[in-house]
């Protein structure tokens, strides 16, 4: 996210680390050995490049069988894969982790869908206070995105190691709504930083505190956190600022994590992120009516794009791919680019994950490739 406004090796056969089947795939998925083979071909393909990731780890689970695909370096120097224990900045990702915590407060009744901004945060802008949380985590409230502001990109490169306070952050976001509140999309980082602040104020708790009790806690993800300074706990794979032909340069602490906060601050390792994601989209984390809330899509993208059609929910978007639909979140900041989804269930999932920045606008020559990789992740998820 703060990254794309800054603008600034020998693969690995699969791993399979468990052997039992999984659930029946979807129709039209393809065959196990042939959608990994793919998707394998592709991550050689994508390293390879001079303007592609110094290393990238899938992992594909079905059922309790995982398989794990790499190619490229966690380090540049080094041959050293990436592991499915090592850690890494999720970037927005980290929206379905502040959903997740809002959405348990929902379903024990702390909170309400139809909460407004003005009810809990009452010293927000006045023009906010009629969006409610439902709003803020399906990216229709209109309240526009701090982080596209010259005033937010001013204030980091100013204070690169020390982000202020959330609420500072959305200081710097104009105070006029894009549109009335629920009558269009527009994904927004403001969205998020809100939610979190709601969570606090409703619970009289920290959202570091409400999200490890609810979320973490809970689905036993004890190698995910909110840091809020830059420091990533290790191992970790390094992230790096692609500029080619230039080397690429190490950005994995450039800026401190609280500048991002609850809508992309989140650190957390591969197997972390597959726990996650499977236990998010089947609905672990709350209640079945709000699950099914939660799963009221329209018209609207994750950014970057995820594979096939892009849907948005409440902090989960729906993508349907030629091989069947999942369902979870993207993210990309400074040195990392993620994607994260499983199916309906949480039986099937797949987690792309690379040590750069690669979107339609940031190094945008590899995105294309990095898109069908989501894609070829998703068709060996759900193959037979």
């Amino acid at each position: 996210m703060a990254g794309a406004l800054l603008l600034v090796a020998a693969s690995l056969t699969a791993t399979t680390l468990t052997t039992l089947a999984g659930p029946a795939a979807p129709a039209g998925a393809s065959s196990t050995s042939a959608s990994g083979s793919a998707l394998q071909k592709a991550l050689d393909a994508i390293v390879a490049r001079n303007d592609g990731p110094p290393g990238i780890i899938v992992v594909v689970q079905r059922g309790t069988t995982q398989t794990v695909y790499r190619a490229g370096t966690a380090q540049l120097g080094q041959s050293t894969p990436i592991e499915t224990d090592d850690h890494l900045r999720l970037a927005s990702v980290a929206k379905a982790y502040s959903g997740a915590t809002a959405l348990s407060l929902v379903a024990d009744h702390t909170l309400s869908l139809d909460d407004t901004v003005g009810k809990w945060l009452p010293t927000l802008p006045k023009e906010w206070h009629k969006v409610t949380l439902a709003e803020l985590l399906g990216h229709t409230s209109g309240i526009k995105d701090f982080s596209k502001t010259p005033a937010f990109v001013e204030a980091l490169k100013k204070s690169l190691q020390t982000a202020p306070s959330p609420e500072t952050l959305l200081s710097y976001a104009e105070t006029d709504l894009k549109f009335t509140p629920g009558t269009e999309y527009h994904y927004s980082n403001s969205d998020n930083i809100i939610v979190a602040l709601m969570v606090q104020a409703a619970t009289g708790h920290s959202y570091e505190d409400e999200l490890q009790s609810h979320v973490l806690g809970p689905l036993g993800l004890t190698q995910t956190s909110l840091p809020q300074g830059s420091a990533i706990p290790s191992p970790f794979i390094s992230g790096y600022d692609l500029d080619p032909p230039k080397q690429p340069d190490d950005v994995t602490n450039f800026f401190a994590a609280g500048w991002t906060w609850s809508s992309g601050g989140v650190v957390a390792t591969p197997q972390d992120l597959t726990t996650f994601i499977r236990a998010y989209v089947r609905g672990a984390t709350t209640s079945k009516v709000v699950h099914a809330a939660q799963f009221t899509f329209r018209p609207g993208s994750s950014e970057p794009p995820g594979p096939g059609t892009n849907s948005a929910g409440l902090a989960v978007f729906r993508y349907q791919t030629k091989c069947g639909t999942v369902y979870g979140h993207t993210g990309n900041t400074l040195g990392y680019t993620n994607f994260a989804a499983a199916s309906a269930n949480g039986a099937r999932s797949v987690t792309v994950q690379i040590n750069a920045q690669i979107t339609p606008d940031v190094n945008s020559a590899a995105w294309s490739d990095l898109h069908d990789i989501y894609e070829l992740g998703v068709c060996a998820a759900l193959a037979h």
